[in-house]
């Protein structure tokens, strides 16, 4: 199924680019998906048809310096609850559910926490913790391939996380076996999506996330008051573990399910029983 693509013009004049995989039959529910970095916010084949063959309406937006949506220089983790608000508006949503992934995930958790009028339930993937952990429990690089280095720049401010990117080359250990496989079969559309965004300039949305990252968020995890569900790979080496155990513990309403064998990618084959859980969890 092709999802259909809008621009939708925010109140500051910026565009969100907006795809709306519609359903084959009767839409049981909404879910918005919260994509990765970098990546255009296209959705992806496996999510459409898990979405489709569930009866969900699955949307999904760039989130800006991405795939066609206005940068937003200086954004902040928290700013992408207003333009998220503004894109249910637009929908005539009144209740979405929340599904993300890795850099997706922060921004997913700000929609929860700041418009829990709109957010029932939210999953999220291999989802990064805020920098804040660092030091308060968390060892916040330890385990991520190469040492996190271009967060590690991100820390540093901009002026060095653009510096880092102009050379930054692809560390092959930050995927597991696993997650090579799924790149080669299952979610080769995530591959060829991060191809797209990479060669339309998604640069720019991948600083603006990582600092932001590293920035504080704008809100605390204690603040969602509705049901979480974290979903981490085991052997991620991209977001370690101890990430996700770190908000699980600060989560009123959080559960885990840890998939021991799984990486960074490979962990996305969560989304299909992640979105039944969605079901039943914003949807009783």
């Amino acid at each position: 199924m092709t999802a259909a693509v809008h621009d939708l013009v925010l109140a500051d004049g910026r565009s969100l680019r907006v795809h709306d995989s519609g359903s084959a039959g009767p839409v049981a529910f909404t879910v918005l998906w919260h994509h990765g970095s970098p990546q255009t916010g296209e959705p992806l084949e496996p999510l459409v048809r898990a979405a489709t063959a569930r009866g969900i309406r699955l949307i999904s937006y760039a989130r800006p310096g991405y795939g066609g949506s206005s940068p937003h220089p200086g954004r902040t983790v928290a700013d992408a609850a207003d333009d998220v608000a503004q894109l249910a508006a637009a929908l005539g949503d009144t209740h979405l559910g929340l599904l993300a992934s890795s850099g997706g995930g922060p921004h997913a958790l700000a929609c929860a926490a700041l418009l829990p009028h709109l957010v029932p339930a939210t999953a999220v993937m291999a989802g990064i913790a805020p920098f804040a952990a660092h030091g308060d429990g968390l060892d916040w690089f330890d385990g991520m391939a190469g040492g996190g280095a271009g967060l590690r720049s991100a820390v540093q401010g901009r002026d060095a996380r653009q510096r880092f990117e102009a050379t930054a080359e692809f560390d092959r250990s930050s995927f597991t076996a696993r997650d090579y496989e799924a790149l080669d079969g299952r979610w080769a559309s995530l591959g060829d999506d991060v191809g797209r965004a990479v060669a339309a300039g998604g640069q720019v949305g991948l600083i603006d996330d990582e600092i932001a990252i590293v920035a504080p968020w704008g809100f605390d995890l204690g603040d969602i008051a509705s049901p979480v569900l974290l979903a981490q790979g085991g052997a991620d080496r991209v977001v370690p573990p101890a990430h996700a155990r770190w908000m699980l513990d600060r989560l009123p309403h959080g559960e885990l399910w840890t998939r021991p064998r799984d990486g960074h990618i490979a962990v996305l084959d969560a989304a299909p029983v992640a979105l039944d859980w969605l079901a039943q969890h914003a949807w009783p």
